[in-house]
């Protein structure tokens, strides 16, 4: 096989330019040897991880005619995976910490996001191609109009990196959006504060009616905000903020019983 025909509903695009190719895979600092690498597609970023020696490169991949071209054409790739990502046991492949990397499939960017945010503890850095404006969504600071649910909980717990802009035209076939380039990397928070579940619970209520003062769209989970988060909307709350309204509702909440 020499060619993989892109697949619409796979959301695959695939990278054509060899020098953002190589930008990308140089972009990951892999502090730990096991990599694995979403979505290879034809190998374009394959490639130049096999060149680094000090790297164990994995891929997994849900397309079936992928995974027979890399299998013939990067015979020193050793562990190909022809699965989903999103429902793989990706933790139970791995002995210790892994590294991810990928262009990402533009269908599927947040939910992987989602699932490295599960793994964050076995994984210390995430470098990924994705829509510019999902990596400016993630990257958003505080009073930003993009600022939103990944935004929080991924600031929570990664330090990240906008890295760089690629253009429509390097990929087969085009996106009709521009792409960037992000870098995720574990942070030293450990657990927070606060119930993890209730601080997602909170990050989620509050941006699913962002337009709305926090005391109407946490009313649900807590009849009586503190005093000086309740005429707040979401955006204006740092990641540090919804923590600590994350650990007053919780005072408030075992006060009552």
């Amino acid at each position: 096989m020499s060619y993989v025909r892109p697949k619409k509903n796979l959301g695959q695009h695939f990278l054509t330019d060899q020098n953002i190719a190589r930008k990308i895979v140089d972009s990951l600092s892999a502090d730990v040897p096991d990599i694995l690498e979403i979505g290879p597609g034809m190998g374009v970023l394959t490639q130049y991880l096999l060149q680094r020696p000090e790297l164990n490169v994995h891929v997994v991949e849900i397309d079936t005619e992928s995974v027979e071209y890399l299998g013939q054409n990067f015979p020193t790739l050793k562990y190909i995976w022809g699965e989903d990502f999103l429902k793989a046991d990706i933790a139970g492949r791995f002995s210790g910490q892994f590294s991810v990397i990928g262009n990402f499939p533009y269908n599927i960017s947040s939910q992987i996001f989602f699932r490295v945010l599960q793994l964050r503890n076995r994984i210390p850095e995430t470098v990924g191609m994705v829509q510019k404006e999902v990596a400016e969504r993630i990257a958003a600071p505080h009073g930003s109009k993009t600022y939103g649910i990944l935004s929080v909980l991924l600031q929570a717990f990664f330090d990240i990196e906008y890295l760089f802009t690629v253009s429509e035209g390097v990929f087969n076939p085009p996106p009709k959006v521009k792409s960037a380039v992000m870098r995720l990397k574990r942070n030293e928070v450990k657990e927070l504060p606060c119930s993890e579940e209730l601080f997602v619970k909170v990050v989620k209520a509050a941006f699913n009616l962002r337009r709305k003062m926090l005391r109407n769209s946490l009313k649900e989970i807590c009849a009586q905000l503190p005093e000086e988060y309740a005429t707040k909307r979401p955006e204006q709350l740092s990641v540090g903020a919804f923590i600590d309204l994350t650990c007053k509702i919780e005072e408030i909440e075992k006060s009552k019983s």
